[in-house]
């Protein structure tokens, strides 16, 4: 069975849909008149869009498609770990914004410097762009190989249209360009997957009552297999830990997250803003699992309708191409580069904060305004052509497993920065040498456990996070502190 044709009609929604970002971004550059409008858009933002904007960052192409090719291939225990995103929000907001708001912070790492010193700023920043660099081109490269065989477009021209325009419409608008282009991305992604989930209910003998009974009948939700405790598979236990600590990096360490709580212009529309994510990632990521087992029940019912060694990571945009109506299908798949997009124009617009004003701002002469906002424009594009070539050269080179190893980096790098930031607004007593012994131990601990063991790679991250906490609690006495007026400017 040969796979259908993208369409005249599919074309004209996705290209559509690609002007129309690319409209957004030139709209909003006529308010780009300082850093301050391009990173934190003069606290013009509502607390409901900035909400928004945090699902579609934290949701990438990649999740859109590998959540329901999981749940179609074997279960729901991943769904774990959008509700362990829920549960960490009151510890956000209740402890971390209080500091980021009241520091008026661009750069969540200038914390690390008031906190701690310089080197702890700049270990983090320096994470956290070369991560998102990195980011940028895995997301985009495996979007492109998951869309290559049902799009009929080159892999590179993928790319490109990922890629380029993100750099385009992110370089114009900032990052209000970019979280009103999240809101539009986030409301089709969010209309995509219950579209989808609907339409193979009907497309279903029996309807969603079978897609529910068949699932139970095949054990395909929480097998009690995934209720045991593993150190090297990815069973329920392992899970639970494992995402608590990444979603803790993601909304308190990561510059992308952390930047959505200070474009608002009170305290309470950044809590507008937690609820609003809260509320998407409650409702709208349990259908991407039950679009994987509608997707099961459907195929199980039809599998003359699968070719022959058919690659089931792609079985959600093969489903879209052969079985959803012109236009509609050409609205998925726009959905699925909006799913790229929003995570790539974050990390853009983040690395720019940082590289800005950790280093450019932070070293040499005082910079004046325009400077400043000069800079930012540049390293968007500089980001953005790195991210973009490194995913050609993935292309190129035909790179596999690239997604565990990637993952295996959040522990690496991801574990120490949340760590810092445990460290420093929980242990008083910490101080700049414990925080950077606990650093070192850290990345230290990680590389061996990495190097030599079998370890599941959801611990790397709770490894690299404790390590620093206990080791940077425990070493303290052994180096000199702040003052005790210095240290309550970032502890209080």
């Amino acid at each position: 069975m040969e796979i259908q044709a993208f369409g005249t009609i599919n074309y004209i929604v996705l290209f559509v849909y690609l002007i129309g970002v690319m409209l957004v971004g030139v709209y909003f550059a006529r308010r780009q008149k300082s850093a301050d409008d391009y990173f934190k858009a003069g606290g013009r933002i509502p607390g409901w869009a900035a909400g928004v904007s945090v699902f579609a960052t934290t949701l990438s192409s990649i999740t859109f498609m590998s959540i329901p090719a999981k749940a179609y291939t074997s279960d729901w225990t991943f769904l774990v770990g959008q509700y362990l995103a829920i549960l960490i929000l009151p510890l956000v907001f209740y402890f971390y914004i209080p500091f980021f708001r009241k520091l008026n912070l661009t750069s969540v790492y200038e914390y690390l410097e008031r906190r701690f010193d310089i080197k702890m700023r700049l270990f983090a920043s320096m994470s956290f762009m070369l991560f998102h660099i990195g980011r940028i081109a895995i997301i985009t490269y495996l979007t492109a190989l998951a869309l290559m065989p049902f799009v009929h477009i080159d892999p590179l021209t993928i790319v490109f249209l990922i890629g380029v325009l993100c750099i385009v419409y992110t370089f114009l608008g900032g990052i209000e360009g970019v979280i009103w282009t999240d809101v539009i991305q986030g409301i089709m992604l969010s209309v995509a997957a219950v579209l989808i989930f609907v339409t193979i209910c009907f497309q279903v003998d029996g309807g969603v009552n079978e897609v529910f009974r068949l699932s139970a009948e095949q054990d395909k939700y929480f097998p009690s297999s995934s209720f045991e405790w593993s150190w090297t598979d990815s069973t329920l236990p392992v899970l639970i830990i494992g995402f608590l600590f990444a979603n803790l990096q993601q909304f308190t360490a990561s510059q992308d997250v952390v930047q959505r709580y200070i474009v608002t212009d009170s305290i309470e529309e950044t809590k507008k803003t937690l609820i609003t994510n809260a509320k998407l990632v409650a409702c709208v990521p349990i259908f991407f699992f039950a679009i994987g087992s509608a997707l099961y029940a459907f195929y199980s019912q039809n599998p003359q309708l699968i070719p022959e060694n058919f690659n089931t990571g792609g079985i959600l945009p093969f489903y879209v191409i052969s079985q959803m109506p012109a236009g509609i299908a050409g609205l998925i798949i726009a959905a699925i580069f909006a799913a790229s997009q929003s995570s790539i124009s974050s990390s853009l617009n983040s690395i720019s904060a940082c590289f800005t004003m950790d280093i450019y701002n932070r070293f040499g002469q005082e910079k004046n305004m325009q400077q400043s906002f000069n800079t930012a424009r540049v390293v968007t594009v500089v980001a953005g052509i790195l991210g973009v070539a490194a995913s050609v050269y993935l292309i190129k080179s035909n790179e596999s497993q690239l997604w565990d190893a990637f993952n295996s980096l959040i522990g690496l790098m991801g574990g120490p920065m949340t760590g810092l930031f445990m460290l420093g607004i929980f242990v008083r007593r910490a101080n700049a040498g414990s925080a950077l012994c606990g650093v070192i131990a850290a990345v230290v601990a990680v590389l061996i456990v990495r190097g030599f063991t079998d370890l599941n790679f959801f611990f790397y991250g709770v490894i690299g996070t404790l390590m620093v906490v206990i080791v940077g609690f425990i070493a303290a006495p052994f180096f000199k502190s702040k003052s005790a007026e210095e240290l309550n400017i970032v502890t209080e």
